[in-house]
């Protein structure tokens, strides 16, 4: 396994209804609900790492800061995108953002601890 600071992965959503503050229990307006922003977000730092990790390590999600800047009504695209920027130990830290065109959605940093897939029986 080689984990090089710069590692990085996009991920994208057009946004559904089910996508939608209202539809996730997070809000009652019909915009991209914070949780499903965290959610693509997380797997954009899922996919920067993937490939370099041995079969039986995974990461799972252990802190994320993250702004919400604003809202992404149905039908907008957002690309997710996650940079690996710290290394320490099997915690590994993301700087990711998310954007709708040429505007910033979200942005903020995510940590993921490498694991041993066995262990969540999987």
């Amino acid at each position: 396994m080689v984990l090089t600071l710069g590692m990085k992965a996009d991920t994208d959503l057009v946004v559904g209804a089910g996508d939608m503050a209202s539809a996730m229990m997070s809000g009652d307006v019909d915009v991209l609900a914070t949780p499903r922003l965290v959610a693509l977000l997380e797997a954009a730092a899922v996919a920067a790492v993937r490939d370099v990790l041995a079969d039986h390590q995974t990461t799972v999600g252990s802190h994320i800061d993250l702004r919400h800047l604003a809202p992404s009504p149905i039908g907008s695209r957002i690309v997710a995108s996650a940079e690996l920027v710290a290394v320490e130990g099997r915690r590994l830290t993301f700087r990711v953002t998310a954007v709708m065109g040429d505007e910033l959605v979200g942005e903020g940093t995510h940590t993921r601890v490498i694991v041993d897939r066995d262990r969540f029986g999987s």
